[in-house]
């Protein structure tokens, strides 16, 4: 008894239970509450198969998303004091950016890349909102301020991908000092006859919104991202009336003239790609024909003075 006990039913406990099964097989949509297949889920780009609702995705696979055959190059970001007022609350911030580039392995709430979409050269700053929430300190404001100068250098258009709850409070005034630095860096592209785009994705608010995520030659936006400066119940507070439905979603701003296009996730690469086109485009799509060629293919048609006389002609007939 005790060698079947001991041996032949953890044997056969072993052949049958399946202990290498993940967890996270299904995930929730926070929009329509279905469950969906984890391998769908990734393979519609975490867009909800029933419903549409965009879910948040990562920096990285973002990028993938966008440029070229999922290439591109990350520059390092720009070395700057860690915690320069040593702010402390229930943890220390140093500890907080410690557990931040632990859960990301990234250094920062950002990533600064380049690459090439559509063919076209293209400096991306994206957000990443796994990081203390996307909120933009001293070390995020130097990145843009980077990403700005790399795309005036190579004279490539700067995409900004702000997810972000806003400024990051354990800097206190120098996360709000970067407002006008982002914003200064924004004046630097366009002043070189560049194109600045902004893909605004779920969340943008705070001082992000109050900056350059608002500032695009074309602002796009990904559908039901939530868009604005304070949150909707310290407005409803402040003014004591009911905000209307969609309120600081996308589709609302678009309505409203904030936002130019909203773009579904799965065609933001394409979209982005004919609007670099656009913009970059030096030589006409067809053949231009001179003027002067032009005015002798036209057909003879009588002179103005000709048609008016004959007008009078018969206005007098009749």
């Amino acid at each position: 008894m005790s060698w079947i006990s001991n041996y032949v039913r953890p044997k056969f406990r072993a052949l049958v239970t399946r202990s290498d099964i993940p967890e996270n097989l299904w995930e929730k949509c926070d929009s329509c509450g279905q469950m969906i297949f984890h391998r769908d889920l990734a393979n519609n780009l975490r867009v909800c198969t029933h419903c549409g609702h965009h879910m948040r995705i990562g920096a990285r696979k973002r990028l993938e998303l966008l440029f070229d055959d999922g290439e591109y190059v990350a520059e390092p970001l720009p070395e700057t004091v860690t915690d320069p007022l040593r702010f402390r609350d229930r943890k220390r911030y140093s500890e907080r950016l410690r557990e931040s580039r632990n859960k990301t392995e990234e250094s920062e709430a950002i990533i600064v890349a380049h690459g090439t979409v559509n063919g076209y050269p293209l400096v991306v700053a994206a957000f990443n909102f796994a990081f203390m929430g996307g909120s933009m300190g001293v070390a995020v404001g130097e990145s843009l301020v980077m990403a700005a100068r790399l795309a005036v250098d190579k004279g490539a258009p700067l995409l900004a991908i702000p997810a972000s709850g806003g400024a990051r409070m354990q800097e206190g005034i120098l996360s709000l000092m970067q407002m006008p630095r982002t914003t200064i860096a924004v004046d630097m592209v366009k002043e070189a006859g560049l194109p600045y785009l902004v893909l605004l994705t779920d969340p943008t608010t705070g001082g992000v919104t109050a900056s350059f995520a608002m500032l695009g030659d074309i602002n796009l936006a990904e559908p039901g991202a939530t868009i604005g400066f304070a949150g909707a119940r310290v407005i409803e507070e402040t003014i004591r009336q009911k905000l209307p439905d969609g309120f600081q979603r996308a589709e609302y701003l678009r309505d409203h003239g904030m936002v130019d296009m909203v773009v579904d996730r799965r065609e933001m690469g394409a979209t982005l790609g004919q609007l670099i086109d656009l913009f970059q485009r030096r030589e006409p799509r067809s053949t231009v024909i001179p003027l002067a060629e032009a005015a002798d293919a036209l057909p003879e048609n009588p002179s103005l003075d000709e048609t008016a006389a004959a007008g009078e002609e018969r206005q007098a007939a009749e």
